[in-house]
């Protein structure tokens, strides 16, 4: 059987947790492998929503997960998220939940080093970034700064590593304006968790390496989605980690060869959140029914998503850069009622036609999209379960789709409900 890595294909929010969860009956193990809390899934089991930040979603599903090496862990947060899922009746215990003890640790200077960079930028200059220290975290991380899990089981240890830090971080607060971190109190802190952390920490490629022996099958859960990743996205406006599939490898402790198909989670439309290029963006009526019927609200910060057409342009771009074997279209059902739809099939830059999203600020924004106009339906596709229960036009757009991205639908979503999902192609199919 084959291992699969999920991920998104274009600026995230397409739809992750929904797949991940409906993937993870499939799965005996289920890995996250970059990113930290500033990713946010959904997940809705029968009438109850969870909502995961840094967990992976095989916990709900009672899976044995992997926090890899890749995710930078905000110890604080993730011991938040666990009891919030422990008082909705999931059980998270050293069965189920695994970190790697090289896993670099989010702290709360680097939150607020976030915060403090953010506020001090122009409007125009500004990332929008979710504040929550992943930028930070990961600037550390390759400075070799970092206070890692493995480092949690000595204070003297800890006390070390936080001198090496805040060597750093103390002159740079100084020159920002605000007062110095103090030594004794971060230390303290990271004592007083160290506990609740270690419980669960383990080396993360013997786990996986353990369960490969076994022939278990892994499912690798990406967060965010290609076009936000810090050398393939909308850079400067982007994550602070490589969101690609090549990147589960690299993040969790297996080799390339583990990774046997990628399912690109693609939603039907285009969202984004926060700042930075947006092609296809709609700041009309039809851009706000978007967001109203799609709920398009930001898991983790509750901020409003920008909205627009699809861009197929940006996606076959995805796919080839990650290597995406098949795609999971999501919310089809949110373009019901529409009498027209507009798929960007080319953009234009400087008076000539071009079909690839080019890099740099200035090109990125002059792009302007080249539409092509296809005939909506006013049946309802939700909650469908076979092609048969689609619309012929809903068809039309989706074949269409696959033909200017390059790339087939393995998995159709047609509602938040996890069973609402027709399957074209098994993923973990060998």
């Amino acid at each position: 059987m084959a291992n699969v890595v999920v991920m998104g294909s274009q600026w995230g929010d397409e739809g992750k947790g929904k797949i991940v969860d409906w993937l993870s009956e499939r799965a005996d193990v289920v890995v996250r492998f970059q990113g930290g809390h500033n990713a946010g899934h959904t997940l809705v089991i029968g009438n109850t929503t969870y909502k995961l930040s840094l967990l992976p979603s095989g916990v709900v599903r009672g899976r044995p997960s992997l926090i890899g090496n890749g995710v930078v862990v905000d110890p604080w947060a993730l011991m938040k998220e666990i009891e919030q899922l422990r008082s909705q009746g999931v059980t998270i215990d050293r069965d189920v939940l695994h970190i790697a003890d090289n896993a670099s640790l989010i702290l709360p200077l680097h939150g607020e080093l976030d915060g403090i960079r953010e506020d001090a930028s122009a409007d125009a200059t500004k990332i929008g970034t979710t504040r929550r220290g992943i930028g930070p975290a990961y600037e550390d991380k390759i400075g070799r700064r970092a206070v890692r899990v493995c480092d949690l089981t000595s204070r003297d240890a800890v006390a070390a590593r936080v001198d090496v830090l805040l060597a750093h971080h103390n002159p740079l607060r100084r020159g920002l304006g605000h007062a110095e971190a103090d030594r004794d109190t971060l230390v303290n802190q990271l004592m007083e968790i160290a506990p609740k952390i270690l419980e669960f920490a383990c080396s993360g490629w013997r786990f996986l390496d353990e369960k490969k022996t076994k022939g278990c099958r892994i499912l690798f859960e990406g967060a965010q989605g290609t076009m936000l990743d810090i050398d393939h996205g909308t850079y400067p406006f982007v994550t602070s980690s490589n969101t690609l599939a090549g990147q589960a490898a690299a993040g969790s402790g297996v080799g390339p060869g583990t990774l046997d198909y990628i399912l690109g989670i693609t939603k039907a439309y285009t969202t984004r959140v926060g700042a930075g290029p947006f092609p296809t963006e709609l700041h009309d009526e039809i851009g706000r029914g978007l967001g109203e019927r799609g709920h398009e609200f930001g898991t983790v910060t509750g901020r409003e998503r920008r909205c627009g057409w699809f861009d197929a342009v940006m996606v076959r771009q995805a796919i080839k850069i990650a290597g995406i074997t098949g795609i999971a279209l999501t919310k089809v059902d949110v373009l019901d009622g529409m009498e027209e739809l507009k798929v960007c099939v080319g953009y234009e830059l400087n008076g000539e036609r071009i079909d690839y999203f080019p890099n740099g600020v200035e090109n990125q924004a002059g792009v302007v999209p080249i539409y092509e106009t296809m005939e909506g339906w006013s049946e309802s596709t939700y909650g469908a379960r076979s092609w048969a229960d689609l619309p012929a036009t809903a068809v039309k757009y989706i074949r269409r789709i696959e033909e200017l991205i390059e790339a087939p639908v393995a998995l159709l979503s047609t509602s938040p409900e996890r069973e609402d999902t027709i399957m074209v192609k098994d993923p973990f199919a060998d």
